[in-house]
């Protein structure tokens, strides 16, 4: 039933894209939001998948977004590969870099884990700059990035490539929303909120935990595949601090318990951006304040506050 429902409500989004496309109301700026919001939206949904259900702070995920944003771009300018088996490739790749640094990172908790990943995270920054041969650098991968149609898809063109990140979005808020059902996501919270009581009763905290690292660390990959289709190219901020930190920013926005918090998270976070950058040059010190009084005022995402608020409402009444 749940799988269902999900189901339906991931189509319902993409129809409402195509009745878009095909009425007429779609326009330049709709379709790049929508680009950017699906490739935002799931960096902030993988991530939250540690934060909110493993209970795990990462400053690095970061690292995940630019690693399968790299890695897809320099499998298409080979020639050698089509767009849907670099796009796997590219996650595989992703997957095994999480796997490695999961592996050091998630026997330790808290404040030690959180700065664990972001010294990966930066060590593959550096490495990024620094072998220009490979990834030209503070440049960038120079030379763009080919886009061959598939089963008549042309990423191209920026309408099709809105309609295949809002997919990608769409089927991944799914496969998360159902890890997050199974018994494997209710082992999560477990170690989550008691580790020792879940050890207790034969959970194995290091083995749930990498999985999680891991399963995370691919859908950023996608994201940053998403992202690496978008500008046709990678470039260095992918890997930076700061995206790990504008995502950590969105799920705050959102919400953390409620599933689709990060996504309304990073509608507010784009739209604010947006809006801020058009009307004044230091829309960083803005975004920064208009974030703290979010954040601050509420204690909470905008998603959690109001779905707290309805359900007290409920409770209310006679």
């Amino acid at each position: 039933m749940g799988f269902g429902r999900d189901s339906a409500i991931a189509l319902a989004v993409l129809l409402v894209f195509i009745l878009l496309e095909f009425t007429g109301l779609r326009s330049a700026g709709l379709v790049d939001f929508a680009i950017r919001f699906a490739t935002f939206g799931l960096l902030a949904l993988s991530l939250n998948l540690l934060i909110g259900s493993a209970g795990l702070v990462s400053f690095g995920h970061a690292a995940y977004f630019g690693m399968g944003a790299y890695s897809f771009g320099l499998l298409m300018q080979t020639g050698a590969w089509s767009v849907p088996a670099a796009i796997l490739a590219a996650v595989a790749m992703t997957a095994l870099l999480a796997l490695v640094i999961g592996a050091l990172c998630v026997r330790l908790s808290e404040i030690y884990f959180a700065f664990l990943t972001l010294a990966f995270q930066m060590l593959l920054h550096s490495l990024i700059l620094s072998w220009i041969g490979l990834t030209g650098g503070d440049q960038g991968l120079m030379g763009g990035i080919p886009k061959p149609p598939f089963l008549g898809v042309d990423l191209a063109r920026q309408d099709h490539l809105a309609a295949f990140s809002l997919f990608c979005l769409v089927a991944s808020a799914v496969a998360l929303r159902q890890i997050l059902r199974s018994p494997f996501g209710a082992a999560l919270r477990m170690l989550r909120d008691n580790p020792d009581r879940a050890a207790f009763l034969g959970l194995s905290v290091f083995r749930y935990r990498l999985a999680a690292f891991v399963i995370a660390g691919s859908f950023a990959g996608l994201a940053g595949v998403l992202m690496s289709l978008y500008v046709s190219g990678a470039f260095p901020s992918f890997a930076f601090w700061t995206t790990s930190g504008e995502a950590i920013f969105m799920i705050m926005l959102g919400g953390v318990s409620v599933f689709l918090g990060p996504l309304v998270g990073t509608a507010i976070f784009l739209m604010l951006n947006d809006w801020i950058t058009a009307v004044t040059e230091h829309h960083g010190l803005f975004l920064g304040i208009i974030l703290l009084i979010i954040v601050l005022g509420l204690r909470k995402g905008l998603l959690d506050f109001a779905v707290e608020h309805w359900r007290a409402r409920r409770g209310n009444q006679p």
